[in-house]
């Protein structure tokens, strides 16, 4: 099943919540995202503060893109729960919960959201960053084909998922690139958006540009940053050719001709299109009109 109301996540940056410079400029950058970070970027000694931010945050928030999340502590953890009550009180576009390792770890903070009758519009976004998350994939994935549920998005952990393995990481992220293909996998199943991880040096442009390519191959919708210096790359690689596009246009003209009326495959300059390769075009003119749309 489809998530409502469509938002391209070509480029989502993590922002935190306690810097209060760096929130400032949020209204100014082209990503499509901004994860308010209360976890791995804010310090113990800041949490509190960043979670005390969130208000004024919000209340400043202009109407437009980009797309908010906030990211929570651990419910487990000393400063989750509170956490996860003032992300709802703030109504964001999406909480991030860190850590789910089973369906149980999104249909739990879904419920108190219920509970404090949250608007519909806020969905669940779940990192994927321990080996059970990653043995539990398909279930949690499958709860995007329950609206109720309120997932919308995965994202990969891929810092976390090196630690508590202990993988090699390779700088092609050779050790990796299974479980990244597991979970884009499950993602499409639930009909989930998926997010590639971090690339933590930001000053390298070339190894980010290449995992970026890699994660585009591979079917995630986007890649998460540290920086906003990666978001034009991001953006760029994430969309749809210009080439793309015009074959896309091509396939959808050809099969709206009076002459294709009913058919389910056709000859389109010397190679056979099915419907599906319809579909497929409808879904990448579609996205190209959502980046357009966030774009004015």
């Amino acid at each position: 099943m489809p998530q409502p109301n469509f938002s391209p996540r070509r480029s989502v940056l993590y922002v935190p919540a306690s810097n209060a410079r760096a929130v400032a400029k949020i209204p100014s950058l082209a990503c499509d995202a901004v994860i308010l970070d209360l976890e791995d970027s804010v310090a113990p000694a800041d949490k509190i503060l960043a979670r005390e931010s969130l208000k004024a945050i919000f209340a400043n928030r202009p109407a437009g893109p980009p797309e908010i999340v906030i990211r929570i502590n651990p419910l487990a953890g000393e400063w989750g729960a509170d956490d996860l009550l003032a992300a709802i009180a703030c109504a964001p576009d999406g909480i991030l919960l860190p850590k789910v390792d089973t369906p149980r770890d999104v249909l739990e903070p879904g419920d108190l959201l219920d509970d404090k009758d949250a608007a519909e519009s806020v969905r669940l976004w779940a990192m994927i960053e321990t080996p059970r998350a990653l043995v539990n994939i398909a279930a949690i994935a499958e709860l995007g084909r329950d609206l109720a549920a309120r997932l919308s998005c995965l994202v990969a952990g891929t810092n976390d998922l090196v630690k508590e393995t202990g993988i090699l990481p390779t700088a092609d992220r050779r050790y990796l690139t299974p479980w990244l293909m597991q979970m884009v996998l499950a993602a499409r199943a639930g009909g989930l958006d998926i997010l590639d991880g971090v690339a933590n040096d930001f000053r390298d442009a070339e190894a980010f540009s290449r995992e970026c390519g890699e994660a585009a191959a591979m079917g995630f919708n986007g890649k998460t940053l540290i920086h906003p210096s990666q978001i034009e790359q991001a953006n760029a690689v994430f969309s749809p050719s210009p080439e793309a596009l015009a074959e896309a246009a091509e396939i959808v003209a050809a099969f709206e001709l009076p002459e294709n009326a009913g058919k389910n495959v056709l000859a389109l300059d010397g190679r056979m299109v099915e419907r599906l390769h319809l579909i497929q075009a409808e879904k990448l003119l579609a996205k190209a009109a959502a980046i357009k749309g966030a774009n004015e």
